[in-house]
């Protein structure tokens, strides 16, 4: 507004300016060219596994809280558990090894497929890295500490705990994918 001021004042041969004024107006060059951003094109198939691993992720959820239901019985009673408690622990955790293989691979192929785009790129790495420690401590906790759990108290107890560790982070990593990643 000013500079059209300025324009008008100036055409009608007045000086709208004091001998203390002074008016800068800066200079650009007009044939600096606009940066585009880079179009970055991932799979078709990157829609696909994002939904299937949505799901699953949303499925682990239930399965979760079974796993703490009756691995709780498991724990307080030992061998003198609920039948009902040991099929369900067992069954449960086949059901998250599985869960758990179909995240593992769709989000790291998701993961990889969209490694050239830069938004959010920290936040899926971190989830990435994160739920391959999970993934680690999961197998660790079925595979090696199941089997001692039965006959040791202090293998139960690290068998529990770093079960619970592991769910934690991985519900806490899902609810920040939830919310961060746009």
């Amino acid at each position: 507004m000013f500079l059209l001021a300025v324009l008008c004042v100036t055409i009608a041969g007045a000086s709208p300016r004091t001998s203390s004024d002074s008016v800068v107006v800066p200079t650009v060059p007009v044939d600096t060219p606009r940066t585009r951003p880079k179009v970055i094109e991932v799979s078709d198939w990157y829609g696909r596994r994002l939904t299937i691993h949505r799901w699953v992720a949303y499925a682990t959820i239930p399965v979760f809280a079974v796993q703490w239901a009756a691995g709780d019985r498991l724990y307080k009673r030992g061998a003198d558990a609920p039948t009902w408690a040991k099929t369900a622990h067992r069954v449960g955790a086949t059901s998250l090894a599985g869960m758990f293989t179909v995240n593992t691979i769709t989000g790291a192929w998701n993961w990889w497929d969209s490694r050239g785009t830069r938004q959010g790129l920290a936040l899926r790495t971190v989830h990435a890295l994160t739920m391959l420690g999970t993934d680690a401590a999961f197998t660790y906790t079925g595979a090696k500490l199941s089997n001692e759990a039965e006959t040791s108290s202090d293998k139960r107890q690290l068998h529990r705990t770093i079960a619970l560790s592991a769910m934690g982070v991985t519900v806490v990593s899902e609810i920040a994918m939830k919310l961060w990643n746009r």
